[in-house]
This record gives structure tokens, C-alpha cells and sequence, in this order.
């Protein structure tokens, strides 16, 4: 995924116009080159963080969702883009929205007097077809992958409606071979694949509201992020000095207008990295 948004190099480059008035402020006091390459590598494995995008309880025991996620990916800012004391700027808004097809089911519930707890489980999938690589000077193409998963429970009144509350665990893997970084070189003519692994996993306390087809919600949480770089034409690996470990925060709101279909909007944060929003379309199946 990160070779769709990251664009990084130590080769003197162009600033984008769009970023040259902020350039030419000057560089901050407190800028940090490892600070500017740890941000934007914490970033981009936030973006792909599998959020809840469902209520404590996702959908009635013993059914299923198969459906896709469409994630804004918001624009980097030049503050961020722009590398090596503000003489260089990232290409990293390329993509606006990050599609993720995902499923979920939930187990039969367990009574506990007048509650019920509902297991669930679920998978989102980004297979590593081959895409053509915009940046590759050959011609070449790069490959993404991202393997997500979440396991939870919810519980709440017997009939689903009224208070629900819940916590789950999920996590994410993702990869991406390709050009990454650009050469050194600026006169190179051959692409190197280069490699970003990002991971990130995290708990979710949550709690919704059931009405007959609207469930609004809120989770509050903790994500740990852990990130990979290896850059091959000079076979260096990028060190991720501070990887994120903090809050998170997203709500939303579930709609069934038809019992086999369900729409959710979600607004997800990362404080201080990633203020975007969600929505999923999916098939409710028994």
C-alpha cells in the first residue's frame, strides 16, 4: 500500500510548487529529518488499521457480511511532505481512498439472564495483484498486500435494542514490493523493488445503541504500529525510531434498510496523525 501514497528519497529533487511557499518559510526549529520519515511511515500503516466500521454487536447471532470498505485517505500536508531540511518534497497524495473487501460473522448468543453476549469474528483482504507502478522507470509494477483480522464480543438486551457494549481485537499485516524509494541516482534508468512491511494491532472498548435499523456507536482504543523499510538499490534499511503507541478513537452509525443489507459511515482518528472517514456496503447472510 505504501508505494501508492510514499514517494522517499535522499536525491536532491524538485519542491512541488504547491509546497514552495511553505519551503521558503524556512525550515522549523524543531524539525527533524528522522522525525518527518518515522511520521510518514507511522501514517500510512495507520490508514490501513482495521477500525470497528460496526456496533458492540455487528449483526444478529448465527448471520454473516460480505462487503467492501472504502477509506479516505486524506493528503499529506507540506509541513509533512517536505524532506532533507525542506529542499526536497514527498509524492505521497496519490491515492484518495483505500477500497478493502471485508466479511465478518456472528456466533449464536449466550444468555446471561436478561443479556446476551454475541462472539464475532472477522477478515478484510487486499490480494497483491499486480499494479502498474507510477513510478518505476521501467515499466514495472508493484504489488500490495494487506491481510486484516478482528475478533470481539457484544452484548446488550435480548431483544437488540437499547444499550450494547462491547471490546474487540484486530490487527493488520501489509506489504508492498516495489519502487518505494526513488534512485539515488537521478539519472538512473532501471527500477529497484524495494520493500515496506507495516503492521499494526490494537483493542477496542465499545458501545452502541440498537433501534429497530439504526445503531449509532462509539469505540475508544489503544494501536501499536510497527514498520519495515528496505530500500534495494543502496540496500538500506529505514529505521522506524518512534513507532506509534497510543488512543484511538471512531463513531458511526449502522443502517439495515433491508434485513440482507447494511450500510456504515464511520469517522476514525489517530490523534495527531489521521483524521479520516469510512464507509462500508454489505450483504447480510444466515
Amino acid at each position: 500500500m505504501l508505494a501508492i501514497f510514499l514517494s522517499t528519497s535522499l536525491a536532491s529533487a524538485a519542491i512541488d510548487p504547491a509546497c514552495q511557499s511553505v519551503a521558503d518559510q524556512g525550515v522549523p526549529d524543531d524539525y527533524s529529518e528522522q522525525g518527518q520519515q518515522d511520521w510518514l511511515l507511522n501514517y500510512f500503516s495507520m490508514v490501513g488499521a482495521f477500525s470497528p466500521l460496526h456496533s458492540a454487536i455487528p449483526h444478529k447471532p448465527g448471520t454473516g457480511a460480505i462487503g467492501v470498505e472504502l477509506a479516505v485517505i486524506p493528503p499529506v500536508s507540506c509541513e509533512h511532505r517536505l524532506v532533507l531540511a525542506y529542499t526536497k518534497t514527498e509524492d505521497t497524495n496519490k491515492l484518495p481512498v483505500l477500497p478493502r473487501p471485508r466479511m465478518s460473522f456472528a456466533l449464536p448468543a449466550s444468555n446471561i439472564g436478561s443479556q446476551v453476549i454475541v462472539p464475532y469474528g472477522g477478515l478484510g483482504y487486499v490480494p497483491p495483484l499486480p499494479l502498474p507502478d507510477s513510478a518505476s522507470l521501467d515499466g514495472g509494477n508493484m504489488q500490495n498486500t494487506i491481510v486484516s483480522i478482528e475478533a470481539g464480543f457484544g452484548g446488550g438486551n435480548a431483544d437488540f435494542t437499547g444499550l450494547q457494549y462491547g471490546a474487540r481485537f484486530h490487527a493488520t499485516v501489509m506489504k508492498t514490493v516495489a519502487e518505494i524509494a526513488t534512485p539515488f541516482d537521478s539519472s538512473a534508468t532501471v527500477s529497484y523493488k524495494d520493500l515496506y512491511l507495516g503492521s499494526t494491532f490494537g483493542i477496542d472498548a465499545m458501545v452502541g445503541w440498537g433501534m429497530e435499523n439504526i445503531n449509532p456507536y462509539l469505540a475508544l482504543g489503544f494501536l501499536d504500529v510497527s514498520t519495515f523499510f528496505y530500500i534495494d538499490d543502496d540496500a538500506v534499511i529505514t529505521n522506524n525510531e518512534t513507532p506509534y503507541a497510543g488512543l484511538t478513537a471512531a463513531t458511526g452509525l449502522a443502517w439495515s434498510p433491508k434485513p440482507w443489507l447494511e450500510v456504515a459511515a464511520e469517522v476514525y482518528a489517530v490523534p495527531g496523525y489521521v483524521y479520516t472517514g469510512k464507509t462500508r456496503l454489505s450483504y447480510i447472510f444466515k
